[in-house]
């Protein structure tokens, strides 16, 4: 691993091949296990059915974008162009957010890429010919087959972007047919953030009031997509998008907002985040492919009652009254109803932080994963 230059300390460039291979292996072990700890929520009743289905829809492209990355990147440091992967090793230990941005430029021209590419079983035919022919290690070929293999995963699409436009899922209608009818939609959406450098998910559930239905107005439906994705930062608190969003369109009514942030990842290798998981990780002393922990934090916002007030010379409209933590004041500092930190990490490192119990991960959860891939939640 190169050390960074002054510039740009937080962040550092792979351009060891084995290194590179090493982080990939390490990230497709951590997303192999995120869906199994969503199903542990809702087996806890922590989250819904549908929450619990939507977040693992990104999940699963979140596993497809570092697959893509990690073929982008399989000869990093092996000949000249040989780009190597620049991550957050400071903060988050993902891949910086410009990796996305150009995954996401890439994707927009994948067909024209692969149109001017050999076949994959042309370059492997090509690879051999060059080892057993020629004696010479086809370093060329190999760059070109990676290549190919990510242009092909950007082809698939599926992947998580640094932008995921919302979209919706119908719950059902409130209320009798007619003038009282409520129709209640589910709203996602989701961010690679710009700031963190970790994707962050969006989840709303809303009443909608108005007369054409929220996917099909035409009217509305763009406004709220774009409206969503302008306020998609982490360091907006979740009250203050809410609020927004609740004043600037009078028949939508949001009554719960979540946001869930998938990391920062901690590994003794490869990050230099600080504090107890730091040297937890380091004594743990643990074998490749469990040197890691990865943070799952979940803020949550719901509406407590609904105000009339009046709008124009004889309307009114509904505004909501959201609860915000009463514990010391903390919900006017994290402008959630309550916020939730867990921490996912293999058997070992779980061990050595349980003997320790530092200050501050009492309230964490921690869901531990075993050798076998089982996961298992403890306070």
């Amino acid at each position: 691993m190169t050390e960074p230059d002054d510039l740009t300390q937080d962040h550092a460039a792979l351009s060891d091949t084995m290194v590179t291979r090493r982080y990939f292996a390490k990230f497709a072990r951590i997303t192999g296990h995120l869906a199994r700890v969503a199903g542990q929520m809702e087996a806890e009743g922590r989250m819904a059915r549908d929450e619990v289905e939507v977040l693992a829809r990104y999940l699963v492209g979140l596993g497809f974008t570092f697959r893509a990355l990690a073929n982008k990147h399989f000869w990093s440091g092996r000949g000249e162009g040989h780009g190597a992967l620049t991550f957050d090793r400071r903060e988050s230990g993902f891949p910086v957010h410009a990796e996305l941005l150009q995954m996401a430029a890439d994707a927009a021209q994948a067909d024209k890429h692969l149109a001017g590419m050999p076949q994959a079983a042309d370059l492997k035919s090509q690879m051999v010919q060059t080892i057993v022919g020629e004696l010479k290690i086809p370093t060329t070929l190999q760059y070109a087959l990676s290549q190919r293999l990510y242009y092909e995963e950007l082809q698939k699409g599926d992947l998580f972007w640094p932008q995921n436009h919302p979209d919706v899922i119908w719950l059902g209608n409130n209320g009798h047919r007619g003038r009282d009818e409520r129709r209640r939609y589910l709203l996602h959406w989701a961010v690679y953030d710009s700031s963190l450098n970790i994707p962050t998910v969006y989840l709303m559930e809303l009443e909608d009031t108005g007369r054409v239905a929220l996917p099909k107005d035409e009217r509305r439906w763009p406004r709220v997509q774009a409206h969503l994705m302008a306020q998609a930062m982490g360091g907006l608190k979740l009250v203050t998008i809410a609020s927004g969003f609740d004043r600037d369109f009078d028949d939508l009514h949001p009554k719960m907002l979540k946001r869930i942030h998938l990391g920062p990842m901690y590994s003794h290798t490869f990050t230099r985040q600080t504090g107890p998981l730091r040297e937890v990780l380091e004594q743990a002393k643990s074998p490749p492919g469990e040197d890691w922990a990865l943070a799952w934090t979940v803020e949550e916002l719901e509406s407590e009652r609904v105000e009339t007030e009046k709008s124009g010379w004889f309307g009114s409209v509904e505004r909501e009254i959201f609860a915000l933590d009463p514990f010391a004041g903390r919900g006017a500092d994290t402008g959630a109803t309550r916020l939730e930190r867990s921490i996912i990490l293999p058997q070992r490192p779980y061990q050595v932080l349980a003997e320790k119990n530092p200050p501050g991960f009492r309230d964490v959860r921690k869901f531990v994963v075993s050798p076998g891939g089982r996961v298992l939640s403890y306070r």
